[in-house]
């Protein structure tokens, strides 16, 4: 029997995840975590106060944390919590249950850590706002939804998460570069003989995770036996002091489902996460672009690529809306690993349309520029000139109609000096000829008809 067949073997036993139950050690020693008080005190926890403190050196995490909030999930008896308090961040533990060591610590501490019980799932609800930095330690392998959860702890983080996990292949991950990442599930109590382990990720899967939940980078810690640890990352490192290289120049910045330029911030049910996707046209001097070189940003955030290709003029790419945006207005931007930043482009996230009153101006013949006509055969084509359109008007929010036919918007443009925006439509074929009324609606406010001739 080769290596890999003892291995899956192995497996199908159910020893090596069963093995890892430390419930009795910890039963034994009555505490997790491991205490040096003020007075002297020291409390032996089933993890040593030494070993705590080298996890946390690798953290990176500034030294002095005063002015910062930090969220420790899962703290169970808090050390970590307390150590960032000291530090001088205003500290939110949550759990699931109560710990009384917990409490008891916070007392002797006189602790001002914020201390929630909550589950878990409960938080984008809980308004706890948003954080510097979270910790995430151990909880990952706990929750049935792993990908949700790396989702929302990226929404309540503005600098960086520390995720550690249970890992089914700490020692041998190298190994496993080029595999597709994998995850274990554990239907009942497979992994420590505990009810509440549900999957054991590779490493690789780990990284995987973090980068899918829509950190900007994520940068492995430490990995080895059954444990592993990430840094995740918002931003993106710092460009490079002397580009290599002229920034890129973006054409045009739309929502990849609908064409607008509006955004919705979260999900119905999940008020941290967004399942929008913006699409990006730009052009660049490179002729041979990865997207892993791609650095966009939207509002402050590090946004990865998600599908790069090559286009006839330039280049397209898709990316996420950050998890955790919050609702306005926001600039897009890019740059490459040896470029600066391009200029800016504006979307609207979680905005309403707002008017008051609507007013074309003029309208004309799209290819023939003939005013108040419009030719039309398979289709044609017309230009409008239109003023009190709300500030994120788009494809999706303006309407146009020639008498009851709904026209197909191809194009906003920005107001002018006096207000007024170009938008062009697309008149369908079946479009009665003749003379016709033509009008615009926004946001459920409609211009007066404007008389034109149809061919």
């Amino acid at each position: 029997m080769d290596v890999d067949q003892g291995r899956v073997a192995e497996r199908a036993q159910g020893s090596p995840r069963r093995g890892v139950d430390f419930s009795r050690a910890l039963a034994e020693k009555g505490w997790y975590h491991s205490f040096r008080l003020p007075d002297g005190r020291e409390i032996e926890g089933h993890m040593s106060l030494g070993h705590q403190l080298e996890r946390w050196s690798r953290f990176p995490i500034p030294a002095d944390l005063r002015g910062k909030r930090l969220l420790d999930v899962g703290a169970w008896d808090g050390w970590f919590s307390f150590e960032a308090e000291r530090r001088g961040a205003a500290v939110t533990a949550i759990d699931c249950v109560e710990i009384p060591n917990f409490r008891s610590i916070h007392r002797a501490l006189s602790s001002g850590v914020d201390y929630r019980i909550l589950d878990f799932f409960d938080l984008p609800t809980a308004e706890l706002g948003r954080f510097d930095y979270v910790l995430f330690l151990g909880v990952l392998y706990h929750l049935k939804h792993p990908l949700l959860a790396l989702e929302m702890v990226c929404g309540m983080t503005t600098e960086t998460a520390i995720v550690e996990s249970f890992v089914t292949d700490g020692d041998e991950w190298q190994r496993h570069r080029e595999d597709v990442p994998s995850m274990e599930f554990y239907e009942t109590d497979e992994l420590g003989n505990q009810m509440d382990n549900w999957i054991g990720p590779t490493v690789g899967c780990l990284l995987a995770l973090c980068r899918a939940a829509g950190f900007a980078r994520v940068d492995l810690l430490h990995a080895s036996g059954r444990h592993a640890g990430v840094a995740c990352f918002r931003k993106w490192e710092d460009p490079p002091p002397t580009p290599g290289e002229g920034p890129p120049d973006i054409f045009d910045v739309i929502n990849t489902r609908t064409g607008g330029i509006n955004f919705s911030s979260h999900q119905p049910t999940h008020k941290l996460i967004s399942d929008e996707y913006i699409s990006c046209s730009f052009g660049c001097g490179s002729d041979d672009l990865t997207r892993e070189q791609l650095r966009f940003e939207v509002g402050g955030y590090g946004v990865p690529a998600l599908y790069l290709a090559r286009r006839e003029k330039g280049w397209l790419a898709n990316f996420r809306i950050p998890p955790g945006l919050a609702d306005g207005w926001h600039n897009v931007r890019l740059r490459t690993v040896n470029s600066g930043f391009s200029r800016m482009f504006r979307i609207a996230v979680g905005q309403a349309a707002e008017v008051k009153e609507i007013v074309v101006k003029g309208v004309k013949d799209g290819l023939t520029w003939e005013p108040d006509h419009v030719g039309i055969q398979d289709r044609g084509f017309i230009t409008l000139w239109v003023g009190g359109l709300a500030e994120n008007a788009d494809r999706v929010n303006v309407q146009a109609y020639v008498s009851e036919e709904r026209l197909e918007i191809d194009y906003v443009g920005a107001p002018d000096d006096d207000g007024f925006r170009q938008v062009n439509a697309i008149v369908p074929g079946t479009t009665d000829r003749g003379p016709q009324p033509l009008r615009v609606v926004c946001a459920g406010v409609s211009s007066d008809p404007w008389p034109i001739i149809v061919d």
